[in-house]
């Protein structure tokens, strides 16, 4: 089912006498449970037309480097064959997305395509919207409860936003059908980059090769439901339990796939609701994480235009954090020292290795990472920017809504003002005392330095 809220055009041209409707495929990387792909292959049923994916590939996106391009590619594999197998042809432009996008609907009588919410994605959306000669249609096909629905303003907290989404739930969490595609597109002829030469397509592209692909995730959608699959199995039974625990592994590792949309969160949804035998409080607690806090962060991106900015943070924040903003610091440490893991804390040096090592850190640490990041920093917009400039380098989840959000709330988004004390003024505070009061954090520092033999990558 495709909800009439997840679907908005873009401009009011009408639908033309073109050769196919164009799907321009960019934030939902995959071929199941894509609402934008649905959406067009219905379009194309009914007037009979052929469909045909684009996929533009940039060398500049923003703070991406050739880990993540590796990931994506890897991703972008997988789903040109399972489109292939629907009958539906995959064409790969070496260009600017909006640019690709733009030059594949000189030929068809309609563009279809999904949603993303970050500064850059809405512009390339609204340069396809003016330029492209047909109806363009945004279809929302990355949350579960479409952004606008959800709210028609910035959240305050996930306290605000979890009833409204709650409210709608039941209306947007259900199974998709896949429609069969009445017109063949394989047979036509458009000029592509073969994007199964991998090495071929990474070749050509001019990007940051500072930052190595990672072991310890591979892309594509097949990889993503064997981890959901095992998480499921598992893990879901303790997530209420030991999900914050970084000396286990409990998470699902959905995060890097969410990002590349290489999985529905809609899949995810129903395969944990569903799951027979698992503890209510378990499920509970996960898709709370899927579904409110993760669009929360959509929320966030979406209505607040200084979402990658200190200027984003709640007004008693950035007053608490300016008036301590002289206080002394016990330790105090620049970008590269951070990035190489040269600090006097070995938790905190732990969580960065594993980030550089993996591509991923563990939730719980992430939030001790970035609050030491405004412990040690001469200032906290300095030390905003450094969590940024690092979870967004390394993380194969980072220039994410969800990545801009975490880090706004470790300097205060989204959360309430605490006691005071130096540094943090009013900002919640957390210290190593607590890792080793709650957790055998040790454990997960012995875990990180195997880690790191094995995979390489630590700085």
């Amino acid at each position: 089912m495709i909800q009439p809220e997840r679907i908005q055009p873009l401009n009011d041209l009408p639908v033309r006498h073109g050769a196919v409707v164009l799907y321009w495929m960019q934030a939902s990387q995959r071929e199941a449970y894509n609402h934008a792909l649905e959406y067009a292959i219905r379009q194309g049923n009914e007037r009979n037309q052929p469909i045909v994916v684009a996929f533009g590939i940039t060398d500049r996106f923003p703070e991406a480097n050739e880990r993540h391009y590796t990931f994506m590619i890897e991703g972008l594999r997988e789903a040109r064959q399972a489109l292939q197998r629907r009958g539906i042809q995959f064409v790969a432009k070496h260009q600017s997305p909006e640019l690709a996008a733009v030059r594949m609907a000189r030929n068809a009588s309609m563009v279809v395509t999904d949603r993303g919410y970050l500064r850059i994605q809405k512009a390339w959306r609204q340069k396809v919207a003016e330029k492209a000669p047909c109806l363009v249609v945004q279809v929302e096909s990355d949350v579960v409860v479409p952004v606008e629905v959800a709210s028609d303003r910035e959240a305050y907290a996930a306290s605000t936003l979890r009833p409204k989404i709650k409210t709608h739930l039941h209306r947007f969490w259900v199974p998709m059908k896949e429609t069969p595609v009445k017109r063949d597109s394989l047979s036509l002829q458009f000029d592509s980059l073969d994007i199964m030469q991998a090495d071929v397509v990474q070749s050509r592209l001019r990007v940051d090769r500072s930052v190595p692909p990672v072991e310890s995730f591979h892309g594509g959608t097949g990889h993503a439901v064997r981890l959901l699959n095992q998480f499921v199995s598992q893990k879901l039974r303790y997530y209420h339990e030991r999900r914050n625990d970084p000396s286990t592994d409990y998470g699902s590792l959905m995060s890097p796939y969410l990002h590349f949309g290489q999985i529905s969160p809609l899949h995810i949804a129903l395969k944990v609701r569903q799951a027979r035998g698992k503890p209510k409080q378990a499920k509970e607690s996960y898709l709370e994480e899927l579904i409110v806090r993760r669009e929360l962060s959509m929320n966030f991106v979406h209505y607040n235009p200084d979402y990658d900015s200190f200027k984003a943070l709640p007004d008693w924040a950035k007053k608490t954090l300016k008036a301590h903003k002289k206080d002394p610091r016990e330790y105090v440490y620049g970008p590269k020292a951070l990035e190489h893991a040269r600090t006097h804390d070995p938790y905190w040096n732990a969580a960065q290795k594993e980030m550089v090592a993996t591509g991923k850190m563990h939730n719980y640490m992430r939030m001790y990472w970035g609050k030491k990041i405004l412990e040690w920093s001469p200032t906290p917009e300095e030390a905003f920017r450094t969590a940024l400039y690092l979870n967004n380098k390394y993380e194969l989840d980072g220039r994410d809504p969800n990545g801009f959000t975490g880090v706004a709330w470790c300097f205060g988004k989204h959360d309430r003002a605490w006691p005071e004390r130096p540094i943090f003024g009013k900002v919640r505070y957390m210290n190593e005392a607590g890792l080793r009061r709650k957790f055998d954090i040790e454990a997960y520092v012995r875990r990180v330095e195997r880690l790191t033999k094995i995979l390489g990558g630590a700085p």
